[in-house]
Formats: C-alpha cells, sequence, structure tokens
C-alpha cells in the first residue's frame, strides 16, 4: 500500500515508516506539521493515510480538518486517525462524509501492532476501524437517547443503520419516502442533533442506535 503519515511526534513517526517499510508498504510521504497534509493527500492520493489529529502549529485539529477537506477533494480517501484525543465535532464530521474507509483509534489504546495494521488494512480496504472510546465520547451527552422514539421511528432508525436510502426504506415499511423524511426530521430532533448537513445528522444518528 502507498501511504502518507502525518505526525509531529518525529520518534513515533519515524517508528511507523519503519513499522510499515518492514511490511512491504510504501510511505509515499510524510507531514509533521499541519499545512502539510492537505497537499501531501492531494499530490500522492494515497491508499491509505495515518493522521494524527494535533499538528503544529496550532496543535489543535490540523490534521483531522485536513482529512476532511482531502475527503471532499477525494471522495472516500481511506484515513486512519491514530491520535491521543477525541475530537467531537471533527470525528463526526469526519464520519458524516460516509463511514467508509474511516478509522480512529487512540494511541495509548492501540495494544499490539498486529491490532494496528489490521485496522490499517480494513480502512484501506474501504471497512471501518473505530474505537469503542471514540463512540462513547460522541455519544456521552445523549442519556437513553432511544426512549423518545416512537416504535415506526426505531423501525425507520434501525433501516438507516443498515445503511439502506429513503426510497429503500420506505419499500420496506411500504409507506412513502415523504413519510421516511417526516420520521427520520423527528429522529433528528427527538435526538437533539444539531441543525447542520443531512448527511451529518444522518451518521450521529446511526451511532446512536449502535451504542444504545
Amino acid at each position: 500500500m502507498r501511504i502518507v503519515i502525518a505526525e509531529d511526534n518525529v520518534l513515533l513517526r519515524e517508528g511507523l515508516v519503519l513499522l510499515l517499510n518492514s511490511e512491504g508498504h510504501e510511505v509515499v510521504a510524510v507531514a509533521g506539521e499541519g499545512p502539510e497534509v492537505l497537499p501531501a493527500l492531494l499530490e500522492h492520493r494515497p491508499d491509505v493515510a495515518v493522521l494524527d489529529v494535533r499538528l503544529p502549529p496550532g496543535f489543535r485539529d490540523e490534521g483531522l480538518r485536513a482529512a476532511i477537506q482531502a475527503r471532499k477533494a477525494v471522495p472516500g480517501l481511506p484515513v486512519l486517525v491514530l491520535s491521543q484525543y477525541v475530537e467531537d465535532t471533527y470525528a463526526a464530521e469526519l464520519l458524516a462524509g460516509g463511514a467508509e474507509g474511516v478509522g480512529y483509534l487512540l494511541k495509548d489504546r492501540v495494544s499490539r501492532v498486529g491490532e494496528f495494521l489490521d485496522a490499517l488494512a480494513r480502512v484501506a480496504a474501504g471497512g471501518t476501524a473505530l474505537d469503542p472510546e471514540v463512540i462513547s465520547q460522541l455519544m456521552a451527552s445523549r442519556r437513553d437517547p432511544l426512549r423518545a422514539l416512537t416504535p415506526r421511528e426505531r423501525e425507520v432508525l434501525g433501516l438507516m443503520a443498515q445503511g439502506l436510502d429513503n426510497t429503500t426504506i420506505a419499500a420496506a415499511l411500504v409507506i412513502t419516502e415523504r413519510s421516511v423524511s417526516k420520521h427520520i426530521g423527528a429522529v433528528f430532533a427527538k435526538l437533539g442533533l444539531p441543525p447542520t448537513d443531512s448527511g451529518h445528522r444522518r451518521v450521529l444518528a446511526v451511532l446512536t442506535y449502535l451504542n444504545s
């Protein structure tokens, strides 16, 4: 695989390069600062990118924002976030672009090299690798979130979690697409999801369902 790495810790960055090269992969670019990340991703369009969240100069969310921008420019670009932190807002936005080819692991919770390599391969193949703690923190502010939903709204949310679009949900439940849209709107409202784009809220709703 062709891989781009963005990590400001020199020892960890060089360790990742050595590990991945020894596994037969090709590290095509490394970045140690936030402004370097997006150009490297767009130039090389790697099979997968391994990115830290917080990079110089701001040490805030430079790596994660670069990943979001890159996936908008190159839909489906596989990204594995490897960080000490969970940035709730940007993690949710990264997932809102589609969970395929997305991973988010916490450095302190990766206990085996094989675990990291397996997650990397899964993300590169279009799969998902999310640390349970990431999902937990994304949903931490919502206690018993599904209690307010009607049985029909739960049905609709369950079908959304299966990856079905509104047309397919309508056919499965033998209702109109307009009714499906109304139920989804009610789900968003009852789960207290912010009025951002519908794709973002859809992913958050599904994560709530899977974590309930």
